[in-house]
Order: C-alpha cells, then structure tokens, then sequence
C-alpha cells in the first residue's frame, strides 16, 4: 500500500538473457578509423528541417526557437519530418551486416518462460507469466491444486500487441476485478471491471484516467485519479490539475464522487488516494511536484468523516504503510533524509506526535509490510540489506541474501505466512525466493531459465572521485579474463535524478552485450537516491551540473584504467537519463565515440510546458524562476548548446511518438540541432517507434528490434564490421 507519484524515469528493460560458453569475444574486433561506418556516414543525407523564426524573452535575452513548429505533433508537416526521418535512419541501419544477426541473437536469448510472483486473491493464486517471445505478459491463475488457467491475456487486447495491461486490482474478497489499460504506450488509461470467475465485463470502462493507481474500498468501489482532458492534443497538451475520484460499482463515471482536486485550494498536480488493508482509513497524498507530499486521512468506519491533515506542507515524502486499529504508520524522510518508520494515533496524526519505531539510520530505508510484520530493506552503497520487525519495532532478523544485489520488497497480506521476494544483480538473473515470516527461511521458489552462465562474468564495484572530489560508486560487469587494453566496447548507463536509484538488476539486451564482449557500467550519480535525500539534493537545480560532472567522471575513470577509451565508449539513458547524455556530449563531445540519448528531456527552457513536466521543477527549476535559473537552464540545455562546428560523436536518438511524458517534440528539437550543426561524418539519426510511448508496455517484438537497432549503431560506429554469433 504505498502512493504512485509519477516520475519522468525511463528504466532499462528488466529480464533475463544467456551466454554460449563456447564463444569467444566477438565485438572488440574493429578496424581502423577508415570502416565501413566512417564510409557510409559520408553518403547520409538528412531530410531539410525548415528553421522557423520564432523567439522568446527570458529576463531581457532572446532566444531563437527555430524548431518550435516540430512540438505540433498533430500538424502534416511534423508527420512527414518523421516519416522522412525514419526513412533515412531506417536505410542506414538496414546497411549494418549484423543487424539482423543481432536481432536473432536477443530473440534466442529472450526466449524462455518468465514467471512472477504469486499472488492470493479469494479463491485463486495469481501470477504473471510470459512463454518467452509473447509481447505482453499474461495473468495466469488456479484454484488449489488444480490445473491453471488463463485470467487475463494483453495479447489479444490489440492486434499489434501494443495494448498493454498497466495495472491490476481485485476487491476485498476477490470476486470482481479491476484493471488499467495502456494504448499505445500512452499514460491515458482505460479501467475496465470484471466478474473475476466469469470475466464477464460488468460496466462501461472507465475513461480520461492518468498516474493513478485503484484501490478498492472493501468490495463496493474503488479509488482512481485523474485530469480533466485537456484543450488540444492529448498526447502534449499540459495537465496542471489532478483529481481523485471514488467509483462505486454499477454507476456510470459521470456520477463517480470527486474526492479531493477539485477545488483552487486542493490544486495538486498528483493526487493518490490508497485504501488501508482493514479498510478503515482512506489515505490522500497530494504532491505538486515530484518530491514531497502532503497527507490527508479519512476513518471511513465513520459517516461523512472529514479528511483530517498528517502532513500540511510539501517538505517531505511521507506515506502510511499500514495501521492496527488507530495507530498508524508511516515512511518518512521528514527530519530524516533516508527515510524512518514513526507511530501516531489516528485522532491526532499531526507531525508534532509523531513516534519513532524504526530510526533512521546512515542507509536509505524502503519499508513495507506482511504476514504480520515489517521489512526494512536498505540500500548500502546501492546494494540491499533486508530485516524484519515486529510491530513494536523490535528487530527480528536479517534476512540472507544470495549475494551482493538488488532483493525486491518483501511484503503480502496481514495473514499470509509465506511471503515472496525476488533477488538479481547484473549478471545473475532473477530468481524468485518464498520467505517463511516465523521460521525466517528462504526457499528457491522459481529459477530463473535464462541460458546464462553467470560464473563467466565478473561484476564489481569501484569507487570514483567526481569534479569536485565526491566519491561515486560504479558497478562495472565484463567477462572474465577480459584484457583491460583500453579497446572494449562499453555502453556507461546513468540517470541521476528524481530520486530514482540505480540499483543492479539483470536484462536481456546487457546479457546479450556481455556477450560480445562488451563491458556494461552504471555508476550511482548525484541526483539519485541512493544516499538519501541529500544525494538527491546535490542533483537539482543549481546543483544540476553535479550529475553531469559524475557522469563525465565515470568515464574518465573506464579510460583511465583502461576498460576502454573514447573510440570504443558508448553513453546512454533514459528521460531524464536522456537529458544527462543530451548534456555531457555537448559539454565533452571529445569523450565518446557513440550516445544514446532515449526519450530525453531536450529543452529545458520549455520542458513544464508540456503534459505533466511543470511537476519537475523540483529537480530542474524553470526558466520563469529567476533570471539566475534561466541562465543555468540555458547552459547545459541540450537543445541550446550543440555548436556549429563541432565534432559530436555518433548519435542515435530514440523516441516515440505516444511518448506524453516526455513528448517527442524534445528529441525531434535535439535531432535537428545536431544534424544542422555536426562539423564531423558520424551520424545524427533519430528513431522514431510508433505506437509507442515511454517505454512501459512496449510489446517484446518492438523492445528487440529497438536493441538490436542500438547496438548495432553502436558497434558498427566503433568500428566493427562483423560478429561471429
């Protein structure tokens, strides 16, 4: 039971891989700087961008916005710049001998059965489950010990594969259910509700429903979020004002009882309301960014109770966990930067009576709940550490892990006695274990069957000093026996931001990298959470350049110790990990030989223009704030800062066009920059997936072709001209 407050986060995706044991590395064998790539960049023409001439005021400066026309994303103009785009990315990557060979390479590999972790709603046990190539993952469930079924399959919602299932929810006895719906990667949703023994549709979906989870009160309704539909398009247009409603079953949406946004006072931009597991307490959290809440609760055991305040200001992120009778608890990172367990009684829940259970401590804490107890699961330098309390906050036990790694939370129902976790780090797939709550064992509950030998590979932590001396850890993963020549291929990952922590975690595309030979690094940036809030601090605003400085330090540290050099490093991330790769090779276009730069942030003097990106101004300011702010924005601004006459290293942009988190109009802004003003050969392409929005949801097909497209531009612009798969 925890609140969703959307972040601008673009993860990698999270699966399993194999390895051939007898291979031999295949993708440090380049040529010299006169290949194949050098040759066809000199015959790639790009599509004329017409450079408009529009110009805006900051604080007395103009800046020229030539490009603003490419934000229609429904004009016939910005539809053909895509589609000539495309063409032209689409021809040079078809011209790669091995892009293809990849792309068999991640389907064999991507191809086995995946299962989740079990659920119990009423009668049934719940998993998801995906046979290996499926684009979406199924909803399979049984009774007892009998045969399973399939509940739900996203498959057959579309055609195409690229409707997906964002969220499921079942009522307090298990016997209807509730669930989101994704078209074309698009945050919009659908709710649809379900008899969950007939799956027979009981009402007409729910429409217009966004960042919002559902969370049912007992078996009657259901809590739900979202903003009115905006004037223009859907997919750009901004949402300023969320709302959170309650649907009772049977009544049309029209009549669904408004319950907290409504009015001037109570304008959030996320609003979650969530249900405790008794049913007692509705919890509202309200955020107008994405960091810090304020919190609301109502005694729903009582007629017409009013919201009484927890929280009254948005200083901290602070969310009930769970209560016993009146007492409730909470996760805070109030006068706590890594986050601390309190108590307080429901009838006087103001912060000042607030009672510490599980203290803060030097490690970032994530609490959660099950089978009667609480789970403490720290990050230590990025790396998980769990233990087990008991309600009056005494400590039961650590719970052993198998390693060094990334253990998801623990938690279930109050009366569950097994418990389930999944453990992995970036060279071991994920394994699911169950967790006896009072014997404190771990069982293999299901293995991964990912073909993959881990013990081939090596995956460590270093530690770096940035710019301005902070330490940085970095986890590093090569094959072994791999020769630090400074002539490996390697991708640096980052994010940096939102507090979002990089921890390690096992995928199908990093396996298959690791596989030729490739070194994969990700380093824990400023920004980000893994040290707490102060971490994440240390990243916003005017501390922004921080991250760009780790960043930049990460990869100096791989050349100087030889892992690679800048001919054969590659630098890539997501949203706002688009945004840091968007800023470094413009700072430092010398120090990478190819980037990555997926569903970024680009323009920074109009990014909370758009959808819901006025939520990001705590990480980033705006550039209305102050002329201070402007100033800052506007040097590291990726869109503002590519220069004529500068060698920028090769460049695949990758968006979509449903993406209305980060809308498309940031990369297509960015790509024509780069190919106006590219002093070298080395492509700028950008590519554009249709259908598709931010990542969540992307159908199986759709994620393969796009790795095979990223790391064959990748190798082919290091120089390699073939692969022995």
């Amino acid at each position: 039971m925890k609140k969703i407050i959307p972040l601008a986060v673009a993860g990698i995706l999270a699966a399993c891989s194999g390895d051939d044991p007898g291979r031999e590395d295949t993708a440090a064998t380049a040529t010299s700087t006169q290949s194949l790539a050098a040759e066809r960049t000199l015959r790639t023409v790009y599509p004329e961008t017409r450079e408009g001439n529009m110009v805006d005021s900051y604080f007395g400066t103009q800046i020229a916005d030539p490009y603003r026309w490419l934000e229609d994303d429904r004009s016939d103009e910005t539809a053909a710049w895509v589609k000539a785009q495309n063409k032209v990315t689409f021809d040079y990557l078809n011209s790669i001998p091995y892009r293809d060979q990849l792309k068999e390479r991640l389907e064999a590999r991507w191809n086995y059965e995946k299962v989740g972790k079990p659920f119990t709603e009423g009668q049934y046990t719940y998993y998801y489950r995906n046979d290996g190539l499926q684009d979406q993952y199924v909803v399979w469930r049984k009774k007892g010990d009998g045969e399973p079924e399939v509940f739900l399959d996203p498959n057959q919602f579309s055609e195409d594969g690229t409707t997906s299932l964002a969220s499921l929810a079942f009522s307090k006895n298990g016997a209807i259910a509730a669930y989101a719906i994704s078209e074309g990667g698009s945050d919009w949703r659908k709710i649809l509700v379900i008899d969950a023994k007939t799956k027979e549709v009981l009402e007409e979906p729910l429409v217009d429903v966004k960042f919002s989870g559902i969370s049912w009160k007992g078996n009657e309704g259901f809590y739900y979020s979202s903003y009115d539909k905006p004037e223009g398009s859907e997919l750009s247009a901004k949402t300023d004002q969320h709302k959170l409603y309650y649907h009772k079953l049977g009544q049309p949406q029209s009549e669904d009882q408004l319950v907290f946004g409504g009015t001037p006072e109570e304008k959030r931009r996320y609003v979650q309301g969530y249900v405790t597991e008794d049913d007692r307490f509705l919890v509202v959290a309200g955020a107008v960014s994405t960091s810090g809440n304020d919190l609301f609760i109502r005694d729903l055991s009582k007629e017409n109770a009013p919201l009484v305040p927890v929280v009254t200001d948005f200083d901290s992120d602070t969310d009930v966990i769970d209560n016993q009778g009146s007492k409730l608890y909470l996760v805070t990172n109030r006068d706590a930067p890594n986050k601390k367990v309190v108590t307080v009684d429901a009838a006087a829940p103001a912060v000042e009576n607030w009672v510490d259970l599980i203290p803060e401590t030097e490690n970032v804490l994530t609490a959660s709940t099950g089978g009667g107890y609480l789970f403490a699961e720290y990050m230590v330098d990025a790396l998980s550490k769990i233990y087990q309390y008991d309600y009056t906050g005494k400590r039961v036990r650590e719970i052993e892990l198998p390693g060094p790694g990334s253990a998801s939370s623990i938690g279930g129902k109050r009366e569950e006695a097994l418990l389930y976790y999944s453990f992995t780090n970036y060279k071991t797939p994920a394994t699911i274990f169950s967790f006896d709550v009072e014997s404190g064992e771990s069982a293999v509950y299901n293995e991964s069957g990912a073909d993959f030998d881990s013990d081939r590979y090596e995956s460590k932590q270093v530690f770096y000093k940035s710019k301005d001396g902070t330490r940085v850890p970095m986890m590093v993963t090569y094959k072994k026996g791999t020769e630090l020549n400074g002539k490996n291929p390697t991708i640096l990952y980052g994010y940096g931001g939102f507090n979002i922590s990089l921890t390690p975690s096992f995928s199908i595309p990093n396996a298959v990298w690791l596989e030729l030979g490739g070194i994969y690094a990700v380093p824990n940036l400023r920004g980000g959470g893994e040290y707490g809030k102060r971490w994440h601090d240390a990243g916003t605003k005017l501390q922004k350049q921080n991250v760009f400085d780790d960043f930049i330090a990460a990869a100096e540290y791989l050349i100087e110790n030889k892992y690679t050099s800048s001919d054969y490093l590659a630098v890539r991330g997501g949203s706002n990990g688009g945004l840091l790769v968007g800023a470094v090779m413009t700072q430092r276009p010398d120090l990478f030989k190819v980037a990555l730069p997926a569903v970024g942030v680009m323009d920074m003097l109009r990014y909370h223009t758009f959808t819901a990106g006025a939520g990001w101004a705590y990480d980033y300011g705006t550039a209305e704030d102050s002329k201070e702010m402007f100033e800052y924005l506007k040097g590291y601004s990726p869109v503002h800062n590519v220069q004529a006459g500068v060698a920028y290293p090769a460049t695949l942009v990758t968006t979509a066009d449903h993406d209305d988190r980060v809308v498309p109009a940031h990369s297509f802004k960015f790509a024509a920059e780069l190919q106006s003003k590219q002093a070298s050969n080395a492509p700028t392409l950008i590519r554009i997936e249709t259908k598709a929005g931010h990542g969540a949801g992307t159908p199986v097909s759709k994620s393969i072709e796009q790795y095979a497209d990223i790391f064959s531009f990748t190798l082919y612009n290091m120089g390699v001209e073939s692969l022995s798969l």
